[in-house]
C-alpha cells in the first residue's frame, strides 16, 4: 500500500497542516480524525489496515486529514465566539485547500466521500450537508451531530449553520435539497453500548427522511461500544457497500 505525508502552510488556518494519502487510486475517501487526535490516528489504531485490501485494489484512495477541534470546541480558554470562527476557518481549509489537493492527487474533480468516527464523524456528515455537490456521500459512525452538545450553551450563526439538527429541518431549498438526494451513499451507523448515543443517529435519520434524503441508518448492537474495535469492523463494512 502506498503511503506519503505531506501537508503545507495554511492560509486559512494560518498554521502547518499535515495530511497523509494512502493509496495509488480509487475514489477518494476524506477522513476526519475524532477529538483531539491528529492525521495518523487511524493508522495507528490499525483502521486504515482494516481497510488495506480496498485500497490495495483501487477501490478507494484514503486521504486523513489533520483537525483542530483542541483550538475550536474543545479548547475552554477561549470566549466561545473564538471557537466559532476557528470552526468556521477549518471548513474552508477543506474547501478551499483539501478539496483541490485531492482533485490534483486523484487528475480530475472527481466525487468525494467523507467518513469519520466519533467527532471526526460530526465533521464528515457536516461537511457533505454543506456542500453535496463537491462531497457525494459521507459514513459517519457513532456521531453527535448537534453541535450544542460541544458549544456548551454558546450558540451563534456558525453554531447553527454547522448543527445538522438545527439547520437541516429548516432547509427548503429544493436545488440544494436534490444535490444531497443525489447522493452515493449516506451511512449513519453506530453502536448501541457504552458511551454510545444512537439517539443522536436516530434523531439526524428522521430530519433526512423528512427530507426524502436516501440514507442507510445501521445501528449495532447493545454489546457493541464507542471503540477502535467497532469502527475497525464497520469502516471496511460500509466501504463494502459502495
Amino acid at each position: 500500500m502506498k503511503r506519503e505525508i505531506t501537508g503545507w502552510h495554511s492560509p486559512s488556518l494560518n498554521k502547518n497542516m499535515e495530511l497523509v494519502v494512502y493509496g495509488d487510486y480509487g475514489k477518494p475517501l476524506l477522513m476526519f480524525p475524532t477529538a483531539g487526535a491528529d492525521y495518523l490516528e487511524y493508522e495507528r489504531f490499525e483502521l486504515i489496515e482494516s481497510i488495506k485490501s480496498i485500497i490495495d485494489e483501487g477501490k478507494f484512495k484514503v486521504y486523513s486529514i489533520n483537525r483542530i477541534n483542541n483550538e475550536s470546541w474543545l479548547n475552554d480558554s477561549v470566549y466561545p465566539p473564538h471557537k466559532s470562527l476557528r470552526h468556521g476557518q477549518y471548513n474552508q481549509y477543506v474547501i478551499e485547500e483539501v478539496v483541490p489537493f485531492i482533485y490534483k492527487n486523484c487528475n480530475g474533480e472527481v466525487p468525494i466521500i467523507t467518513a469519520g468516527a466519533s467527532l471526526g464523524a460530526y465533521h464528515a456528515m457536516n461537511t457533505f450537508l454543506r456542500l453535496p455537490s463537491v462531497f457525494r456521500g459521507t459514513i459517519a459512525m457513532s456521531g453527535v451531530y448537534d453541535l450544542k452538545e460541544y458549544s456548551k450553551g454558546h450558540y451563534d450563526d456558525h453554531v447553527y449553520y454547522n448543527s445538522p439538527i438545527d439547520f437541516l429541518p429548516n432547509v427548503r431549498d429544493e436545488d440544494y435539497l436534490n444535490q444531497m438526494r443525489n447522493n452515493l451513499g449516506v451511512i449513519i451507523a453506530s453502536g448501541q453500548g457504552e458511551f454510545e448515543d444512537p439517539s443522536s443517529s436516530i434523531s439526524l435519520s428522521n430530519i433526512l427522511n423528512s427530507k426524502s434524503i436516501t440514507h442507510w441508518l445501521d445501528l449495532w448492537g447493545d454489546d457493541i461500544r464507542h471503540d477502535w474495535t467497532t469502527w475497525r469492523d464497520m469502516l471496511p463494512y460500509f466501504l463494502g457497500k459502495f
